[in-house]
């Protein structure tokens, strides 16, 4: 079998640069919280697919679900001859998704294609143009979601222009000298400056911030976003595309804040590792677009619909968001224990098992280090911890271990983060 090095090189040779990947690793298989790569060396898996694999890699249930779909057919498209799995799963996402009154769901395949509808069904429904989103969002690659985007590089830088009517507004982060008064007076300020509320068709945000560095938004802040898209018929549409399916200990992250959204957008660990996203919301927007308005030919595929059905028996039945909530203490006190000892450690943050620290030049003036960073995520790797970064400044560590890893593999990666920051001469 070729080693990481040979495919590195014949990746180099086949790929574009622009379809980057983290580390130089070629995985051969995976089990719950562990890698194996090509040459057979094993890696605990604390990024997780980037927030999709909640239930590990291959969970037993969504596996079995898989195989048994796949007995019976791979594909229709639900737009020409539809299937109960979608009908099931969409019931499901009603029930689950916080708010009064009934829910419709529409399925496509991508967190961003997801958010692209949100934002089609907004504007049917309000005949409005205008977005607002907030600073240090992220919401995908396409050109709307670009727009909507608030973190430059690598996303936005090279591709405009994006599309118009989308606005920023500022997202409150308190270890940065913005408050929640201050975030919300920006957005006072956008709507004197910039557009008046009666053009705006929805707000879009994240209840943690996923790249932009996972800052927890208050819920004060949320629920003044509440209360001013009540105020001016705005659709609140809440991005739970990293949040949801437990990994904050709620089902869905804007529970902890108690608001009610218009409009919810999920994917990554709504099918364990299989492509499928969702928009939840209230019946009347949903139903606002005419027939065909929305959809598209994999939206809704059978095979990852079955496996989103064994993901949402696998939370409720091994009790993953009580899962989530321990995990997240238990990172919390070692990472909090790490920012006593070092120096680079500026600020430990999160929500449940959504769990970050940032990491700084300098503790008083909080300039971002993403030097050191990057380096922590190589020594890492060699040691066998897969990590992500993200914020704005790339100075970030984000733990996304699944929610069905043992203590002992979440102990003995922060013990490898420890032993990095160690050599790398953080005392």
């Amino acid at each position: 079998m070729a080693t990481n090095q040979e495919l590195q090189r014949r990746r180099e040779a086949a790929l574009p640069r622009g379809w980057g990947s983290v580390f130089p690793i070629y995985i051969e298989r995976a089990a719950n919280a562990e890698l194996w790569d090509v040459e057979g060396r094993t890696y605990l898996d604390f990024a997780g697919g980037i927030a999709v694999l909640n239930t590990g890699h291959l969970h037993p249930r969504v596996k079995k679900a898989v195989a048994d779909q796949l007995e019976r057919f791979s594909h229709t498209c639900f737009m020409v001859t539809p299937y109960p799995e979608v009908v099931e799963l969409a019931e499901r996402l009603n029930a689950l998704v916080p708010g009064d009154g009934p829910r419709k769901t529409m399925f496509v395949n991508s967190g961003a294609e997801a958010v692209e509808n949100a934002v089609k069904i907004a504007r049917a429904h309000t005949g409005r143009p205008g977005v607002i989103a907030f600073g240090g969002g992220f919401h995908g690659r396409t050109m709307m979601t670009l727009a909507l985007t608030g973190k430059v590089a690598p996303y936005k830088q090279g591709f405009g222009p994006f599309p118009g009517d989308v606005y920023h507004a500022p997202f409150p982060h308190e270890y940065h000298g913005v408050s929640v008064d201050q975030a919300l007076a920006g957005l006072d300020e956008l709507f004197h400056a910039d557009l008046e509320p009666e053009r705006v068709a929805a707000m879009v945000v994240e209840p943690v911030l996923g790249e932009g560095g996972f800052v927890v938004a208050p819920p004060d802040f949320l629920r003044a976003l509440r209360q001013v898209c009540d105020q001016h018929g705005i659709v609140l549409v809440v991005d739970e595309i990293q949040t949801g399916f437990g990994r904050t200990g709620k089902m869905f992250a804007i529970e902890h804040a108690g608001v009610r959204p218009d409009l919810v957008t999920m994917a990554k660990s709504l099918a364990g590792g299989f492509p499928l996203s969702a928009v939840t919301g209230e019946a009347a927007i949903m139903d606002a677009p005419h027939p065909g308005g929305v959809g598209g030919t994999y939206g809704g595929n059978p095979i990852s619909c079955a496996a989103a059905l064994a993901v949402l028996a696998v939370i409720e039945d091994e009790h993953l968001l009580d899962r989530a909530a321990a995990i997240g203490l238990l990172i919390r006190k070692r990472l909090e224990a790490l920012a006593d000892r070092f120096p680079a450690v500026g600020e430990v943050r999160g929500l449940g098992a959504m769990m970050a620290m940032e990491l700084v030049q300098d503790r008083a003036s909080r300039d971002p280090d993403p030097g050191l960073t990057r380096a922590l995520l190589d020594l890492a790797a060699r040691r066998g911890l897969i990590l992500l970064s993200c914020g704005t400044r790339a100075n970030v560590i984000r733990f996304l271990a699944p929610l069905t890893a043992a203590e002992e593999q979440i102990e003995r990666g922060i013990e490898i983060v420890e032993s990095c920051l160690e050599e790398l001469g953080n005392t």
